[in-house]
């Protein structure tokens, strides 16, 4: 168990080093950092890095099996009434619990927040039984997510502006570093009963969808343009001590966060196992501690992502911005997603998924750099709107699109890993970091937060769509041109061609 726990903190460390050192560069060149803003981001990453080991670990012992056995029974003999009502307690009570909901309650003052809670975790109830109904059904990925994203952007044309954007961000709220891995073990279940790999992926893409639609439709009720955001304040810190004390404080708030993420899972389970599931004692104790090494890390994990990394992202924004060549904004603002998108928890547990259930025809480092291109270039143009005041429905709409064609042309698997990672991507580095770094940016350009910073989201959750569906399209012909192969080469096509079947799953 510890040489997996090393192993897990190594993998942790290469994935957070990175954005660190970049951070560092800046506070030393173009955007000197007070030093005990400095200090909270280096405590900050240390806490990253261990808490990102223990959640690993956890995820593989614990929130995989329970997904995986909870969707096998989902996904057997059960009645489809009877399946479709847990589904919709399962999706609905992880959500409520989710801590970022709370956060977007509080953006929308004009709907009460149980409203909005209670709305937003209806969405994800209504969207996780559609999911659970295609995998039983046999339905295609690709027609479903074109028909849903056309219903989202023809009803966005009569929400108010002022919803938009916070209304896209709201697919955040399912990507959380709780529900995601949750989400696609519990599709993989289901998915294995049906025995079809594209199967396993998808059930994130399709929850998302249900929050974006909640707050669209309450916009619409409600006819307000009433969105606030509370005001960022950099924390006074002078020394070590001032430090300690920020972390301390803060620091039961999550442990309190973390254990009402997890209690909804933890309760299913044990209802699961009681009346079905029957596991062995020597896994259910295996499942417990790995319950343990989650919570331990995402308390970690959180605690330093915001405690460290929220202010550290805020004071560049702002510093950045400030300077007479603010447009370095939009390079830097790629160099930084590049890289941060590897510190997200549940990037690694989708890039593990990915490899397993291909048997290793699509590798980690693939589907890592599509993503990393693909958030590089989401920060980009999230840096541009801000500096030259873009609507974020020039971007949104044409990138949709882009990504919905590519539905039809590209292998199957690829569509479902492309709309899930764009879920994955968008979680809590995104809300902690990038976030508060162009919310620093806005206010130092004189822009309004709420139009041209929030979006950000909802633009990382975009760009990967595109980025892993055009590698599945250059997979894809890089397969069909070989002709003089080796062995090694001829065992990756076999592996390929067990999950892409060119006749019947692709169109061109």
């Amino acid at each position: 168990m510890r040489k997996k726990l090393k192993e897990k903190i190594s993998e942790a460390l290469s994935s957070v080093l990175p954005i660190t050192v970049i951070v560092l560069l800046l506070s030393f060149t173009l955007a000197p950092m007070p030093i005990g803003t400095l200090l909270l981001f280096l405590l900050g990453a240390a806490m990253l890095i261990v808490g990102m080991g223990f959640f690993s670990l956890g995820a593989d012992m614990a929130m995989m099996p329970i997904g995986e056995q909870m969707g096998r029974k989902l996904g057997g003999r059960w009645k489809l009434i009877a399946v479709a009502v847990i589904c919709f307690l399962i999706g609905a009570m992880v959500t409520i619990a989710e801590p970022d909901l709370q956060v977007l309650a509080r953006q929308v003052p004009a709907v009460p927040d149980a409203v909005i809670i209670l709305a937003v975790a209806a969405g994800v109830g209504v969207f996780l039984v559609v999911s659970m109904l295609r995998t039983r059904f046999n339905l295609p990925l690709g027609p479903t997510l074109i028909a849903l994203y056309t219903g989202v952007f023809l009803l966005s044309i009569f929400v108010p502006n002022a919803f938009l954007a916070v209304a896209f961000d709201s697919g955040g709220v399912t990507t959380g570093p709780i529900t995601v891995p949750f989400l696609m073990a519990l599709g993989t279940g289901m998915a294995s009963i049906k025995g079809r790999d594209e199967d396993n992926f998808g059930m994130v893409a399709l929850c998302s969808v249900g929050p974006i639609l909640a707050v669209m439709l309450l916009g619409l009720c409600y006819q307000s343009t009433e969105v606030s955001y509370t005001p960022f304040a950099i924390p006074s810190v002078f020394d070590s001590q001032d430090v300690g004390a920020q972390f301390l404080q803060g620091l039961p708030d999550y442990m309190k966060e973390v254990a009402l993420g997890l209690l909804p899972i933890i309760l299913f389970f044990a209802v699961f196992q009681l009346a079905s599931i029957r596991l062995k004692r020597r896994a259910v104790i295996k499942i417990i501690v790995g319950i343990g090494y989650t919570y331990v890390g995402l308390v970690l994990f959180l605690t330093g992502a915001n405690i460290g990394f929220m202010p550290a992202g805020y004071y560049l924004g702002t510093t950045l911005a400030a300077l007479p060549q603010y447009w370095m904004l939009v390079p830097i603002g790629m160099v930084v997603g590049y890289f941060i998108v590897a510190a997200e928890p549940a990037v690694h547990v989708l890039n593990r998924q990915v490899e397993d259930v291909t048997s290793g025809a699509i590798p980690q480092k693939a589907i890592g750099l599509a993503l990393s291109i693909g958030v590089a270039v989401s920060i980009g143009l999230a840096m541009l709107r801000v500096c030259l005041g873009i609507p974020i429905y020039y971007l949104l709409v044409p990138g949709y699109a882009a990504a919905l064609l590519l539905t039809r042309c590209v292998p199957r698997i690829f569509t479902a890993i492309a709309f899930d990672s764009g879920g994955v991507a968008s979680g809590p580095m995104t809300a902690t970091f990038l976030l508060p770094l162009t919310m620093g940016a806005c206010e130092a350009l004189g822009r309004d937060i709420l139009t041209d910073a929030f979006g950000v989201v909802a633009m990382v959750a975009m760009t990967p769509l595109i980025t892993i569906q055009l590698l599945g399209l250059i997979y894809q012909r890089k397969i069909r041109r070989t002709r003089d192969v080796t062995q090694a080469e001829e065992r990756e096509i076999e592996f390929v061609d067990e999950i892409i079947d060119y006749n019947e799953e692709v169109e061109l």
